[in-house]
């Protein structure tokens, strides 16, 4: 029998997506245990967060990297790919690579979920890759995180918003509660602008816990250095992505300054996609698929639009807020074309222009993606004249940045539960 291909790990994880999502750390830590704690062979910084997280996350690594730092990066969700959750040296995972790990974890024995495996896979690159800091960001809440497992040297939470309430809870307090559990006894944690009820969770966990808070705004200033990733919410997140990247050198290199032209570097070229992306002249692809997400979109959109005609082309999952959603963006945008990603969790096309319209916003129904591309694309006009915004789900995201990009994507595309 040959060694397994990336297909078979697909193939895998798509049985094991089945299981749902069971929250909890003692599956993953007896698994890691049975691996020989492969988390505990570099160093790491945990970030959690309802929205910025994985911009953080990239502009973390962009400014280790770029110091000279042997990094690894794992984030969740992928757009195209499985493998894009895995990055060692700023190098996108192998497939069959994965494949080939992805035996030890089943013979441990544990029933392990989709996100449980696709973390010891993380770990498992990493600690064999040689790599000396991973900057991983958590995946649902933080303190039942399968990512919560690893053993930090600093923490952060960029920010706290109301988002999958069925397993964080329903008020911003509940959520700040199972966000803060990222934060470990005597470790630093940095932290976003919050609602005062959230910092006040985040402050009780870290006093209980003997950890250093520092915040933006307060301790924390935005760095005074041009960042790659547009939109005004970026500054926030490239504060704590320096903190945390400071904090880590100190751990790594000692009592020696993280290199202002490394910080400089980093922030500049840092790259997120599908993050307020603008590709082919006329599409912009940006994951906001909550409220809070929404708004910092809609903010940035006057700026990046730059007067030309504005149509948004959504989808969004059943289990969000889409009323709200397209509440915040109606303001920046002239129309909606309507449609329905490939994932099964999609909101009717119908049913989101049923949304729209209650709002007062022209809405068209086109449920094929590509289609209602096309649709966007004539309601906005030819040419420089128009910009068609792709948001409102990860998914729609992905299916059509590979498609205007000629992104490879996989033989099995495969979503998170959630």
């Amino acid at each position: 029998m040959g060694a397994p291909r990336y297909a078979d790990l697909l193939a895998r994880l798509e049985a094991a997506r089945a299981r749902g999502v069971e929250l909890g750390l003692p599956r993953v830590r007896r698994a890691l245990e049975a691996l020989g704690d492969p988390q505990r062979r570099f160093a790491a910084v945990q970030i959690a967060g309802t929205n910025g997280k994985g911009s953080t996350a990239a502009m973390t690594e962009a400014i280790l990297r770029a110091a000279g730092v042997r990094t690894g990066l794992y984030t969740s969700p992928h757009l195209s790919r499985f493998t894009e959750r895995i990055r060692v040296a700023g190098v996108e995972a192998d497939g069959d690579r994965l494949a080939a790990l992805e035996p030890r974890i089943a013979a441990t024995g544990v029933p392990l979920t989709y996100f449980e495996i696709a973390t010891a896979l993380g770990f498992l690159t990493f600690a064999e890759e040689g790599v000396e800091l991973a900057v991983l960001e958590t995946g649902l809440g933080g303190r039942l995180d399968a990512v919560t497992t690893c053993e930090p040297v600093a923490t952060a939470v960029t920010s706290i918003g109301l988002d999958h309430a069925d397993y964080l809870g329903s008020t911003l307090r509940e959520i700040a509660r199972e966000k803060a559990g990222v934060i470990k006894p005597g470790v630093l944690c940095l932290v976003g602008a919050l609602p005062p009820e959230a910092d006040d969770e985040l402050t009780r966990a870290a006093d209980a816990a003997g950890a250093p808070l520092l915040r933006v705004g307060r301790e924390l200033a935005p760095p005074d250095v041009p960042l790659g990733l547009p939109g005004a919410h970026q500054a926030s997140n490239a504060a704590i992505a320096v903190g945390l990247a400071a904090r880590a050198w100190l751990h790594l290199r000692g009592p020696s300054e993280l290199p202002a032209e490394a910080v400089s570097a980093g922030l500049r070229g840092v790259s997120w996609p599908g993050r307020l992306e603008l590709v082919p002249g006329d599409v912009l692809l940006d994951c906001a698929h909550n409220v809070e997400g929404a708004r910092a979109l809609a903010a940035a959109l006057p700026a990046l639009a730059g007067g030309r005609r504005v149509a948004l082309l959504a989808s969004i999952m059943r289990d969000k807020d889409a009323a709200g959603i397209l509440a915040a963006l109606a303001p920046a945008v002239g129309a909606l074309v309507a449609t329905q990603s490939s994932n099964p969790r999609a909101l009717p096309a119908a049913d989101l222009a049923a949304h729209a319209r209650a709002l007062g916003l022209e809405a068209q129904v086109s449920p094929d993606p590509r289609g209602a591309l096309d649709l966007a694309r004539r309601l906005v006009g030819p040419g420089p004249g128009g910009l068609v915004v792709v948001a409102g789900s990860i998914f729609l995201v992905g299916e059509l940045r590979a498609h205007l990009l000629g992104e490879p994507v996989d033989p099995t595309p495969l979503s998170d539960p959630l």
